[in-house]
């Protein structure tokens, strides 16, 4: 069993802690401290390090990485369908719920999307509501907007 890593990464939309290993990434999360970034990168994390500062800089518009998030195998089943949906794009969660096989999950579905342990690069934040609110977003609706904002080629601004 190899040892789980961790660095921080500074973001535009505030600080990153990216948890993963030689078996991929298993969570890349919101810091509600805003802690510092860290110098040292462990070997097993850099390639995502250097695909969010290509995403950030509008030079990626999809990732390519061993990911291996923690969950259930309904949460695995939901997340493994957000990425499917393209840059740039959204969807609702009544079409997410179609696209998985069962309209009547769409509670279940939300409440995986919302333990998503992978921001970003598992796309929770492109999921809308069908009347194409933004809702629901663990790292808060403002960052959801920025992310789909940007991802529309809109200048955006640093906020941290």
């Amino acid at each position: 069993m190899s040892k789980i890593e961790t660095t921080y990464y500074k973001s535009p939309i505030g600080t990153l802690e990216i948890k993963g290993d030689k078996n991929g990434i298993q969570s890349i999360l919101f810091d509600k401290n805003d802690i510092e970034t860290s110098t040292e990168v462990p070997d097993s994390l850099q390639n995502c390090i250097t695909q969010l500062d290509e995403y950030f800089s509008r030079e990626r518009t999809e990732f390519n990485l061993k990911l291996n998030p923690k969950g259930t195998n309904f949460q695995q089943k939901v997340w493994g369908e957000l990425l499917n949906i393209p840059f740039n794009k959204t969807r609702s969660y009544l079409e997410q719920t179609k696209a998985l096989g069962d309209v009547k999950a769409i509670r279940a579905v939300a409440s995986a999307n919302g333990k998503n342990p992978i921001s970003i690069i598992i796309p929770c934040h492109r999921v809308i509501g069908s009347d194409g609110s933004l809702t629901g977003y663990a790292g808060g609706i403002w960052r959801k907007k920025w992310l789909l904002e940007h991802e529309s080629g809109n200048k955006q601004q640093s906020l941290f």
